[in-house]
C-alpha cells in the first residue's frame, strides 16, 4: 500500500511545483500543500517559520515521509525538528540549514526586505523576469522556465514579501548544529550543475547522521520542474 509523503514547494512556488513529479512516484502517496504566503494560503497571517511548520504538521498524516526543496527544505528540517517521531523518511533538496555567519545572515536579511519591497512595487511579472535570469536559473530551458512562471503567477506580490520578510534565508537561525538529533533515514539531492547547493548538500549529509548524498546528473537547482523523472525515481528508491 502507497505511503504518505509531504512535499513542501520552493519560494514563489506553490504545490503545483511538484505535479510533474507526484505523477510519477509509485511508492508513495504525495500531497503539496502551498506554504504560508504563497498560492491558496498567499493570505495566511503571521507568516513564521513556527506557523508553518504547525500548519505542515496539523495537515500530515499521523506519521510520513518528508520531502522539502530550495525554501522547502528549510521549512523540513524545522517540520522534523519540531516532531522527529513522526517523520518516517527525510529528503532535502537542493536546500540549506541556513546561514551562520550574523554579519552574512543580516547582508541577507537586507537583501531579501529589499527583494520584498520590488515585488510589492513592481508586481509579479517583473518579479518572475528578474528572478529567473539570476545564475541559479538563468541556464533552465524554456519549457522549464515556463512552467516556473506558471506557478509564479499563482502567488500575490503580498503574500511573497511576506515569506521573503517572515520565512526568507535572512529570517532564519541556522540549524546545523541541531542535525546530529535527526535519525532518520534521510536523502539529501543536488543538481550536478548547482555548484553552490552541491556543495552544502555535501555538508548537509555530513551532519545528518542517516544522510546519503544522491546527485541528478545534468541538472541545475530547480529539480522539480527540470528533472521531475530522476527526482521520482529517486523519491522511490527509500533506503
Amino acid at each position: 500500500m502507497p505511503e504518505p509523503l509531504v512535499l513542501l514547494h520552493g519560494f514563489a512556488g506553490t504545490g503545483h511545483g511538484w505535479d510533474a513529479v507526484t505523477g510519477r512516484l509509485e511508492r508513495y502517496t504525495a500531497r503539496a500543500p502551498d506554504l504560508r504566503g504563497h498560492g491558496a494560503a498567499a493570505g495566511a497571517q503571521p507568516v513564521t517559520f513556527e506557523a508553518v511548520t504547525a500548519d505542515v504538521l496539523a495537515a500530515a498524516p499521523p506519521r510520513f515521509a518528508l520531502a522539502g526543496y530550495s525554501m522547502g527544505g528549510r521549512i523540513a528540517l524545522h517540520v522534523v525538528l519540531a516532531a522527529p517521531e513522526r517523520v518516517s523518511r527525510l529528503v532535502l533538496v537542493a536546500t540549506t540549514a541556513g546561514i551562520e555567519d550574523d554579519a552574512e545572515r543580516a547582508a541577507r536579511r537586507a537583501a531579501d526586505d529589499a527583494l520584498a519591497a520590488r515585488i510589492e512595487a513592481q508586481g509579479l511579472e517583473a518579479f518572475a523576469a528578474a528572478w529567473l535570469a539570476q545564475p541559479l536559473f538563468a541556464g533552465d530551458p524554456p519549457a522549464v522556465q515556463a512552467l516556473a512562471r506558471a506557478d509564479i503567477a499563482r502567488n500575490t506580490p503580498a503574500g511573497l514579501a511576506a515569506a521573503l520578510r517572515g520565512i526568507g534565508t535572512g529570517a532564519m537561525a541556522p540549524l546545523w548544529d541541531r542535525l546530529g538529533t535527526l535519525r532518520m533515514p534521510t536523502d539529501v539531492l543536488v543538481g550536478e550543475d548547482d555548484p553552490k547547493f552541491r556543495a552544502l548538500g555535501e555538508r548537509l549529509a555530513r551532519v545528518l547522521p542517516a544522510a546519503r548524498l544522491r546527485t541528478v546528473p545534468g541538472a541545475g537547482h530547480a529539480l522539480p520542474r527540470a528533472a521531475p523523472g530522476a527526482l521520482a525515481a529517486l523519491l522511490d528508491d527509500a533506503p
